[in-house]
């Protein structure tokens, strides 16, 4: 075009063309933040696209498809095993990540008893557009406290700390796909009439420009899912992992294998007055015990029930203050920006000189050290009482009947633990504080990595009826590791482990040696997060990502699977 730098590649020239040199990135420096994932993954990467309407985005693939390159959907690019963005493999075309964190709009349908929401539409924006109508998404914390997207969770089956609801999942969706024949296709299953030209559908939808008398019923409206029942259920079988065929169904668990442009979803009443019960033990056979008596008597489930070891309540303290403090005293949204500007900074300063990739961890870490305790009392108390810590959430209705199970389990010559009921600030510092968690090992990690060779992570559902669900390392594998942290969700049986290996130590060898004892044990992984980079698909799932999509243009090479043309 006259006047206009163009690029040497002819497929960079045409995404300009479409959404202009702005949202076109191509830089290494521009690009890295969408090429690394939030803990693993990373590579080059031909563009980043960031399209602001679904009909650029469609001409975008399009242009993707006619020049032979492999697409990665990306919106947030929060998830912890790399999914999202390439890795270390031998890739036999260029790659195109498009960020649709521009479209993020959405659309209350059905008295909000359900939501339309596009490409980019996080949890957090979700949660903020159902307060006024008292409901809530699947999830209502955790990811959803550092931007992560609604479609990301659908795809990945992400399952959350909520009992009652199980793996985030829908069959609504619109999507595109490359078909047998080479061909993009747009597939509309969102049960919303918007007629059958791609752009003219994709206009619509973003508009919200639809008849709701062409619109499909919602589902009856409950505060849970049938899942409630799988988890009920003590058998010798986890009760939610990413390759379950019960929750794999084109957008969800799709892991990027399609190009979803907006996913239609169920909302919930949301839960008010709900009481926090503080647990503490020293055995985890009475917390198993516990967890049996709970799910095996005709108590309604409770909203949540969240495992921390003493370990991960020493990590969480000190590495996830910044964490709780941001939440807590400024909000969810300003914890996005936080974690954003973070993840920005890193990427900066690893470009210069005389730095690293963690210049902002180690500045948030002091900086937030600094702050005087800010955990209750009541809970540094259990920490010093009991080495196991269960933060029990039950509706309004529940808390007197609860408090009066827990009384009689305890009181119970076998049974040695004790309780006590959250105050409001306590239930939120407890809940808080373990999210904290989950982000403490990393920051562990980054601040010393002169002395580590790397994180191993597993994200892992064990059997329903596994008595011995507290993992104890053989010397071999723990001495090998600085820390171990285990937290998780702990009546599904799923859980999270947190390791930092020793300088030296071969940690692809030794996650190797771990999974299999997992998995020795009737245990499955990955539980929610998705294969990403990590974990390696079983058979059954890497047939259904090759009949999603059977020439491998989306995400190729997703959980160690091929990463050629036509899966070769």
């Amino acid at each position: 075009m006259p006047g206009k730098t163009r690029h040497q590649s002819p497929a960079v020239n045409a995404f300009i063309d479409i959404m202009g040199p702005r949202h076109v990135l191509t830089s290494a420096r521009a690009t890295a933040p969408y090429a690394k994932g939030n803990r693993f993954g990373g590579g080059n990467v031909l563009a980043v696209l960031r399209p602001g309407s679904l009909v650029d985005m469609w001409r975008a693939l399009q242009v993707c498809v006619d020049n032979d390159l492999i697409v990665i959907p990306q919106s947030a690019n929060t998830g912890l095993t790399g999914g999202s963005g390439p890795g270390a493999q031998d890739y036999d075309r260029p790659i195109v990540i498009i960020s649709t964190l521009r479209i993020n709009q959405i659309y209350l349908i059905n008295d909000a008893h359900e939501a339309i929401c596009l490409a980019g539409s996080t949890l957090y924006e979700l949660d903020e557009a159902l307060a006024p109508f008292h409901r809530e998404p699947h999830s209502v914390i955790g990811s959803s406290s550092i931007g992560a997207s609604v479609i990301g969770g659908i795809a990945n089956n992400s399952g959350g700390s909520q009992i009652r609801k199980g793996p985030a999942f829908t069959k609504h969706a619109i999507f595109a796909r490359v078909n047998e024949a080479g061909r993009l296709e747009l597939v509309n299953h969102l049960g919303v009439e918007l007629g059958d030209d791609p752009a003219h559908i994709l206009d619509k939808l973003q508009r919200g420009d639809w008849d709701p008398a062409k619109v499909t019923p919602a589902p009856e409206d409950t505060t849970e899912t049938e899942y409630g029942e799988q988890v009920r259920k003590i058998v010798d079988s986890p009760a939610r992992y990413n390759a379950n065929s019960d929750y794999l169904y084109e957008a969800s668990g799709s892991a990027g294998k399609l190009m979803v442009f907006a996913v239609r979803t169920r909302t919930f009443p949301k839960e008010e007055g709900a009481t926090t019960f503080y647990v503490g033990t020293n055995s985890p056979v009475e917390l198993e015990d516990l967890r049996r008596a709970i799910l095996t008597s005709d108590m309604p489930l409770p909203i949540s029930g969240e495992y921390m070891g003493r370990p991960s309540f020493d990590l969480a303290e000190k590495f996830g203050k910044d964490t709780f403090v941001s939440i807590k005293h400024a909000g969810s949204r300003e914890q996005i920006k936080l974690f954003a500007l973070k993840n920005w900074a890193n990427g900066v300063f690893a470009k210069l000189p005389f730095f690293g990739e963690t210049v902002a961890d180690t500045i948030a870490q002091n900086a937030f050290g600094l702050l005087p305790q800010q955990l209750p009392k009541r809970m540094l108390e259990y920490r010093d009482r009991f080495e196991h810590h269960l933060l029990l959430v039950v509706s309004a209705e529940e808390k007197a009947r609860m408090g009066r199970f827990l009384d009689d389990f305890f009181a119970e010559d076998a049974h040695h633990g004790d309780y006590f009921v959250c105050s409001a600030d306590e239930a939120q510092s407890a809940m808080l504080h373990r999210f904290g968690a989950a982000s403490a090992a990393t920051r562990y990690f980054n601040l010393n990595r002169e002395d580590s060779s790397d994180m191993i992570t597993f994200d892992v559902a064990l059997r329903r009826d596994d008595d011995d669900w507290l993992e104890v390392l053989p010397d071999e594998i723990a001495d090998q590791l600085h820390i171990s942290s285990y937290y998780g969700h702990f009546f599904c049986h799923v859980f999270h482990q947190d390791h930092v290996a020793k300088k030296g130590v071969d940690t692809v060898a030794l996650k190797k040696q771990m999974t299999e004892l997992l998995e020795a044990r009737g245990a499955a992984v990955p539980a929610e997060h998705n294969y990403g980079r990590l974990y390696s698909v079983p058979p059954e799932m890497e047939a259904h990502f090759k009949d999603l999509d059977p020439h491998n243009v989306f995400n190729a090479g997703v959980g160690e699977t091929s990463a050629k043309k036509d899966w070769a």
